[in-house]
């Protein structure tokens, strides 16, 4: 048994000519955790997960998987596999044998390649599939292929390049909970690269979100919604409202810049005075834009608890309160530089 984190990131860089594409990272997880990398196109998440799977190698720092530094080895030396958005399944193959191709280049006995291969396609629940080709099967049914066929060598960390991208939004969502019940059944460490915040609050244990090439906040998916570490964090992960500035000053009667997320905020006879700008009906919520009077525009999220018209119609006045708990004082760049 080791103590060591299952991947280890130290120091790590990755430039491309004058571009820093990851600017620093250090990083440990666990073995055995659902980890989400979180972040909009561009910020070095994809980068990262190339350098764990050893596709890109680092301009500085170290990879460690399982206490062992892999920064210099090929991909097919680290005990790692990738599963890519577009499946990358063979399409004059059958499911079985999509599966058992890894087992066969590894020369796998046919009898060991073949049960490994059914208990693989049982674990995502593919069982009685197994003669069929990838053409016949629908987007979430071979998204399940593919995470077999890497299961399948029992890797100790299997890495996930947003898998779930190219599936609508009803079988992503069936996916998120299916994905999340295999990796707590088959107990690896799962590496998550997405640029949706809902999947990664979904799914994680933990999250890290990246921006600029750099982690802005590392957390539960709680930790990070609910307390954010940077005004960046507040607008990416969820809707915020922020405020700073003259219009902190006027509704909190302080210096600083304050979140408050949309549902925490109530529609009532008193308090911050505005006026409403939009009414979006959205099924479960409605969604209320209001102008304040203090100058800053929020958003407001409301229940759709009873049938029949919004709470407030648009152009309506209107007066908003919440709870002092749900005001989140963000750390300001001169505040985060003091505390490092």
């Amino acid at each position: 048994m080791t103590d060591s984190p299952a991947i280890r990131l130290a120091g790590l860089r990755k430039s491309f000519g004058a571009v820093n594409a990851v600017d620093g990272v250090d990083l440990d997880i666990a073995d055995g955790e659902f980890f989400s990398m979180l972040g909009p196109s561009g910020s070095g998440k994809t980068t990262v997960l190339r350098m764990i799977a050893g596709f890109e190698l680092p301009t500085a720092g170290t990879v460690e998987l399982g206490g062992r530094d892999v920064t210099r080895l090929a991909p097919f030396e680290r005990d790692v596999n990738t599963v890519f958005q577009d499946y990358a399944l063979f399409p004059h193959l059958s499911v079985l044998e999509n599966v058992e191709y890894g087992l066969k280049v590894r020369k796998v006995a046919r009898k060991q390649r073949r049960e490994r291969a059914l208990a693989a396609l049982s674990s995502v629940r593919l069982e009685g599939f197994e003669n069929r080709k990838p053409s016949e099967m629908s987007g979430g049914q071979r998204q399940r292929v593919a995470l077999a066929r890497a299961l399948v060598n029992r890797p100790k960390v299997l890495l996930l390049d947003e898998p779930l991208g190219a599936l609508d939004l009803k079988l992503r969502e069936q996916m998120q909970v299916e994905l999340k019940a295999i990796q707590r059944e088959v107990g690896i460490t799962f590496v998550f690269v997405t640029h949706d915040q809902d999947e990664a609050l979904t799914m994680s244990d933990r999250v890290a979100v990246f921006e600029a090439g750099r982690i802005a906040q590392v957390g539960t998916p709680e930790e990070v919604y609910e307390n954010p570490a940077s005004s960046f964090v507040a607008g990416f992960v969820g809707t915020s409202n922020v405020f700073t500035g003259e219009v902190a000053r006027t509704v909190f009667d302080r210096e600083g810049t304050f979140s408050v997320r949309p549902e925490k905020i109530e529609i009532g006879e008193t308090g911050v005075p505005g006026t409403v700008a939009e009414v979006i009906y959205a099924g479960p919520v409605t969604r209320y834009v209001v102008d304040l009077d203090a100058g800053n525009r929020v958003v407001v999220v409301a229940q759709n608890r009873h049938s029949g018209a919004p709470l407030v119609a648009r152009a309506h006045r209107v007066h908003l309160s919440w709870h002092d708990e749900h005001v989140v004082e963000i750390p300001t760049p001169d505040k985060e530089t003091a505390h490092a």
